[in-house]
């Protein structure tokens, strides 16, 4: 069993790692907890009771927080002519074409979210084997596959969080930074909560959410009591 250093000791002292707590408890707890020299990210996990090796029960969308995420952003964008400028103006670190396939598939893939124009998904899907492992695909159905890029780069820089079920039936996703306030932070992660269950396959049977829990980057994870999100 490998040793707790003795910061993580202090971060769960006290802490009773199987009780439930309601959402607003458990983001208290995380917050004043928080012993690590940057501002960490607050993170809800939740694991569903889906099989996502199945089409009809993989559980993936995207959601806008209200209060943003605290992290910046980087986008990629697959454009050419009027539409690449617009995704300049819009704030987009990477905007090109053959060029920007090109420098993909030479490893650079310095940013977090792709977007492409229809008119690019014939040079988008060349790179299918280097983006879609990293989950960096563009999607229409997440809307980064659109003709309006300049909207698409400002939601994403603004707090739009993509959420997608692993393997094992998991959801985690960044909802804020423990330097938020309390109350953005519970906005943030009932926002992605309420996403996530409205996102509910109908091919699923029996129990869809088996247990929530919150956690900071070098935090230990709390328990959410599902009803306390769920009502």
């Amino acid at each position: 069993m490998a040793r707790m250093s003795k910061r993580y000791k202090e971060v769960r002292d006290g802490l009773d790692l199987n009780a439930e707590y309601s959402l607003e408890d458990a983001l208290k707890e995380v917050k004043s907890r928080a012993r690590a020299k940057f501002d960490e990210t607050v993170e809800v996990c939740m694991n569903l009771g889906v099989d996502p090796r199945h089409a009809d029960q993989m559980v993936r969308g995207v959601v806008t927080l209200p209060n943003g995420t605290g992290k910046t952003v980087r986008v990629a964008v697959f454009a050419r002519g009027d539409k690449a400028e617009e995704a300049k103006k819009a704030g987009a670190e990477l905007v090109g074409a053959e060029d920007l396939m090109e420098a993909i598939q030479k490893g650079e893939m310095n940013f977090d979210r792709c977007i492409a124009t229809p008119d690019m998904m014939a040079i988008v899907g060349r790179l299918g084997k280097v983006l879609g492992p990293r989950g960096l695909m563009p999607n229409p159905k997440l809307g980064t596959v659109t003709p309006n890029v300049a909207a698409a780069v400002e939601a994403v820089k603004g707090g739009q969080v993509e959420y997608r079920v692993e393997k094992a039936g998991i959801i985690h996703a960044g909802v804020g930074k423990v330097s938020f306030d309390e109350a953005a932070l519970v906005e943030n992660a009932r926002t992605l909560i309420s996403a996530v269950l409205k996102a509910k396959p109908s091919a699923t049977k029996g129990t869809y959410v088996k247990n929530i829990s919150v956690s900071s980057t070098m935090g230990p994870g709390l328990r959410i009591a599902i009803s306390s999100v769920t009502d």
